[in-house]
């Protein structure tokens, strides 16, 4: 069960934000500081992505490099499907590029084009932790790809401050705090020290005030 605390200051941002008036549908922000770890030390950064238990209240936007059948089947599956001979170009157009990468969540591929892809669009891709999750033969990509939409990822390179999102206004405070439940069990997961590495958590609107929920 989620606890109260968490779902109270959810109800919180969210009345705060009705007093917002924003003209543009807000997420919810999560942050969460870390503690008593060094992030120097590769094996200690964190790169998850999480399935929320209620999405992100708007999809992931998904991109897909494929050919052949694999294309054909995904077409209706993604946003954008690039196709192999569409790589070489985009790796000359950077601006080009930048912008569809700024522009989708998570990006897919047959695993035989990830070699040219870490090649040719790697300085883009890696920065911003959406190097493509490569396809495996015979996946059932409808599953796949309902998962990534409804997933965030959790990222913390060098820095001890995690940020995500854990949905958006237009969302139940009940489904909010669970999303938000799914996102620190996953964290305290996969940290050397559980719950103990991380100092604080707070949640906000864009546009609003953050809340503590420790």
């Amino acid at each position: 069960m989620t606890d109260k605390k968490t779902t109270d200051v959810v109800e919180k941002i969210l009345e705060e934000s009705k007093k917002l008036n924003r003209k543009f549908k807000q997420n919810i922000d999560l942050v969460i500081n870390l503690k008593n770890i060094d992030l120097n030390n590769p094996k200690n950064r964190i790169e998850q992505e999480v399935i929320l238990p209620h999405g992100r209240g708007v999809e992931a936007r998904i991109a897909l490099f494929a050919s052949g059948e694999l294309a054909v089947k995904s077409k209706k599956l993604v946003d954008l499907l690039i196709k192999p001979e569409e790589i070489e170009d985009l790796s000359k157009n950077k601006k080009k590029f930048k912008k569809i990468a700024n522009e989708h969540d998570f990006f897919i591929a047959e695993a035989p084009l990830m070699p040219t892809i870490g090649k040719s669009l790697g300085t883009v891709l890696g920065p911003r932790g959406k190097m493509p999750k490569p396809v495996p033969p015979n996946a059932d990509l409808t599953t796949m790809a309902k998962n990534m939409r409804n997933s965030v990822r959790v990222r913390s390179k060098g820095s001890k401050t995690v940020q995500t999102i854990a949905g958006n206004i237009d969302m139940p405070k009940e489904q909010i705090a669970e999303n938000i439940d799914a996102i620190v069990k996953r964290l305290e997961s996969v940290l050397e020290r559980g719950r103990m590495n991380i100092g604080s958590i707070y949640i906000k609107t864009t546009m609003g005030p953050p809340g503590r929920i420790i």
